[in-house]
C-alpha cells in the first residue's frame, strides 16, 4: 500500500494514520517528524526534499500530513488518498484537546494553542480545500477515500480490521 493521509490539522488524519498503519502493517512517515527538529526548528528544504523521496522510493507506505509544496508528487506515487473533511469547529477543538499530550507525529508537546496555528485551520477550508480538489481532479484515477467524520474514519478502520492481514 502507498498511502497519503491529508486534510485539516485536528481532524484525526495523525490518530488514523496510526491505526492504519497498523492494521495493514505498513510503515508511517509523518511529514512533521521528517519537517520539524525538537527545538521547533524547521530542517532545510533540502534535507526534507530528500527524506521525503527515500519514503517515496520505497514499496510500501502511510505518509501522513499535507504540505501542499509536495502534496502533488505524493499523490502521483500513491495508491489512496485519504481527505479528511470535518468541520473547522471540530478541528479546533481537536487542536485544543491535544495540548499537553505527547503525539507520534510531533517531535515535541505542545503547551499551548498557537493563534497563528488556529487562523490556519480557520483558512483551510477555503485556502487548502480548493487546491485539493484541483488535485482530487487530477488524480481521478485514484482512489480517494474522504471521511466528513471521525465516525466515518473509525467505521473504515474496522473494515480494514476485519480483512484478511498480510505477512
Amino acid at each position: 500500500m502507498k498511502a497519503i493521509v491529508i486534510g485539516c490539522p485536528g481532524s484525526g488524519k495523525s490518530t488514523f494514520a496510526k491505526e492504519l498503519s497498523e492494521n495493514t502493517n505498513t510503515p508511517l512517515f509523518y511529514l512533521d517528524r521528517m519537517n520539524w527538529s525538537s527545538d521547533k526548528t524547521a530542517v532545510s528544504r533540502e534535507v526534507f526534499d530528500k527524506q521525503l523521496l527515500g519514503v517515496l522510493q520505497r514499496d510500501e507506505w502511510i505518509i501522513d500530513g499535507n504540505y501542499m509544496r509536495t502534496m502533488e508528487m505524493r499523490m502521483a506515487k500513491a495508491d489512496v488518498i485519504y481527505l479528511f473533511d470535518l468541520p473547522t469547529d471540530i478541528c479546533i477543538e481537536g487542536v485544543c484537546e491535544r495540548v499537553g499530550k505527547a503525539h507520534e507525529d510531533l517531535p515535541w508537546i505542545e503547551t499551548e494553542v498557537d493563534d497563528k496555528f488556529i487562523n490556519f485551520i480557520k483558512a483551510f477550508r477555503n485556502e487548502s480545500l480548493p487546491e485539493i480538489s484541483k488535485l482530487k481532479e487530477k488524480f481521478s484515477d485514484k482512489e480517494w477515500v474522504i471521511f466528513k467524520s471521525r465516525k466515518d474514519a473509525e467505521k473504515y478502520l474496522k473494515t480494514i480490521k476485519e480483512r484478511p492481514q498480510k505477512n
